[in-house]
């Protein structure tokens, strides 16, 4: 009897959780934190249809508010970092987030009467709240750059700026240039390299071995498009790029540069067991 009294109260203890969830803003000048009761309430709040949605793979509609409307007095200048509460990392400059093109960035919010389905990403639950886009071609925005389990916006120094051990030095060739952007854009917000990133869902990428260092180039690349290919693994965690829309073959050649570049210039970092 008292586990089931135990049980009841727990299941009606859930939706006030999923009320309680937070978002913390925070671009400088004193952090906000907002409930998901507070963002459904905003009379800004609207319903938004993704034809295409990342995490579900599918036709998605949600309630949602424009991301700039949470950010007030957002520059050009600066860097926003997504992090997720399972890891994920995801760095998009501010330029994306206030483009002229067309796309435009929403911050969806689950409400705890409507819940939202398990995504197509091994299941995962992608609430309490999840960045999406209308019309992302039209600004460039990558499958990396929706991050969903969202815990934390924050304005910080790039990429550049805060892990000097990943940046090729500027006569390196154009490819590893190259690659290293689209690293930036997209490898970046799961693993670290050379000891040096915010992510922590993925290994590191350099040490103490690069993965151009143990796997055959044609391997490595059937990896980064289906890491099934590689390990039949369910649970990996690992989605890969497996389209040309989410990375063309252009831009896989040169991560791949990056990669062997990285291998030459390790940082030395103490590795502990």
């Amino acid at each position: 009897m008292k586990i089931l009294l135990r049980c009841c109260l727990l299941c009606l203890c859930l939706p006030l959780l999923a009320h309680a969830a937070e978002l913390r803003i925070d671009l400088g000048h004193g952090a906000r934190v907002w409930t998901t009761a507070q963002l459904l309430a905003r009379t800004d709040a609207t319903t938004v249809t993704i034809p295409d949605d990342v995490a579900f793979r599918r036709s998605m509609r949600y309630r949602a508010v424009p991301l700039r409307a949470l950010l007030p007095g957002l520059r050009t200048d600066q860097h926003l970092q997504f992090v997720a509460t399972d890891g994920f990392a995801a760095e998009i400059p501010a330029t994306v987030i206030l483009n002229r093109q067309g796309a435009e960035a929403w911050l969806a919010v689950e409400d705890s009467t409507h819940p939202w389905p398990a995504s197509a990403d091994n299941g995962k639950h992608a609430g309490p709240f999840y960045l999406v886009w209308t019309d992302p071609q039209a600004a460039h925005v990558t499958t990396e750059e929706w991050p969903y389990q969202l815990a934390t916006i924050r304005a910080i120094p790039d990429v550049d700026a805060r892990f000097p051990t990943i940046v090729p030095e500027a006569r390196a060739d154009a490819q590893v240039l190259r690659g290293y952007a689209v690293f930036k854009r997209t490898c970046f917000a799961c693993h670290t390299m050379n000891g040096a990133g915010d992510a922590r869902l993925g290994p590191d990428l350099n040490l103490p071995w690069n993965p151009t260092e143990y796997l055959r180039a044609d391997l490595l690349r059937g990896f980064i498009r289906n890491p099934q290919t590689l390990h039949r693994w369910p649970e990996a965690k690992m989605q890969g790029f497996p389209t040309t829309k989410e990375m063309s073959d252009a831009d896989l050649d040169a991560v791949l540069a990056y990669l062997r570049y990285m291998a030459k210039h390790k940082a030395k970092v103490p590795i502990t067991p």
